[in-house]
């Protein structure tokens, strides 16, 4: 016969059970913060600019002394540059009288032998003016959603990205002096009509700053940044994608017409599509409103015996 024998149960004090109550309290808290930690990690890292938990929308901010300083630099340097291609006293660059234009990139070769379209420059224009058009737009409608600071912020980042875009432009333009598709074609008429090819004197400044498309540059540069913005503040919505799709759209467009038009060979509207792509994307970058461990953008110096190395990273 087996016997069974309970224990008997002593009754918790009152001290007892509120330190038993203690202890289950702070491992569920400790869960709470472990968990929390693991699933929203900007709140873990003391981070101020987080107002909702788990939002994962990225933030960008704005310094008026920094920022303002860039953007009177750029502006500054892309209006003189302007102006002083706009005197026309800068030589233009001559084809030469022995040039074959079948060294021309394969790409490149269509443009000179095109038929151009006089109303191309008005819907390439027109492009741009729709991309500079959403870049106001959009700093407006950002104020509407975030209020006033986040419209100011985002006019900065457009403004910004716009005038080092331009100024950059220029640059390159005064640069390589690579003439026009339409400079070849008018050479090419002018030698039909009689005219000796070693005595062709181009006197146009405007018909040797092929490379690289501006129109083509500011409009992706608008395209970048408004796309950039809108996947960081909209990822989980159909707006980012309609502004990838809107942007390449437009930027496509005022390409084709650039060259239609023949202001521009092809390269020289996929390398302003490239260039202006690039400065919007890393002037957004830049705005980003990270913690100080995590930067959007750093640099390390390493010194070492004889020498030493520079890193550059980023959080992208």
């Amino acid at each position: 016969m087996r016997t069974t024998r309970r224990a008997k149960v002593r009754p918790l004090g009152r001290e007892e059970e509120v330190g038993a109550r203690s202890k289950k309290a702070g491992a569920a808290v400790a869960a709470a913060v472990a968990a929390l930690t693991v699933t929203c990690p900007s709140l873990a890292d003391g981070s101020s600019d987080v107002e909702a938990p788990c939002d994962d929308a990225v933030r960008f901010r704005a310094d008026p002394l920094g920022d303002g300083a860039i953007l009177a630099a750029s502006l500054g340097f892309a209006g003189l540059s302007e102006a002083i291609i706009s005197t026309g006293e800068i030589r233009p660059q001559q084809i030469d009288a022995n040039f074959d234009t079948g060294r021309l990139l394969p790409l490149d070769r269509a443009a000179i032998h095109q038929t151009v379209d006089t109303t191309a420059d008005a819907f390439s224009n027109g492009g741009v003016g729709i991309a500079l058009g959403y870049a106001v737009a959009d700093s407006v409608l950002s104020g509407f959603r975030g209020g006033s600071q986040a419209a100011l912020v985002d006019a900065t980042i457009y403004s910004e990205a716009i005038a080092f875009s331009w100024g950059l432009t220029n640059l390159a333009k005064i640069g390589f002096r690579r003439p026009r598709p339409i400079a070849y074609i008018e050479r090419e008429r002018a030698i039909l009509a009689g005219q000796d090819p070693a005595t062709y004197n181009n006197t146009s400044t405007d018909s040797t700053l092929s490379f690289y498309s501006g129109h083509t540059a500011i409009t992706a540069t608008v395209a970048a940044t408004a796309t950039y913005l809108a996947f960081a503040r909209s990822p989980h919505t159909m707006r980012p994608w309609a502004t990838l799709a809107g942007s390449v759209v437009v930027t496509s467009f005022v390409a084709v017409e650039r060259v239609r038009g023949g202001a521009h060979f092809p390269t020289d509207v996929i390398a302003g599509a490239l260039a202006g792509a690039g400065i919007g994307m890393l002037v957004v970058h830049l705005h980003r409103a990270d913690t100080e461990t995590r930067r959007p953008i750093w640099v390390g110096a390493m010194p070492a015996e004889g020498g030493g190395g520079v890193m550059v990273g980023g959080l992208f």
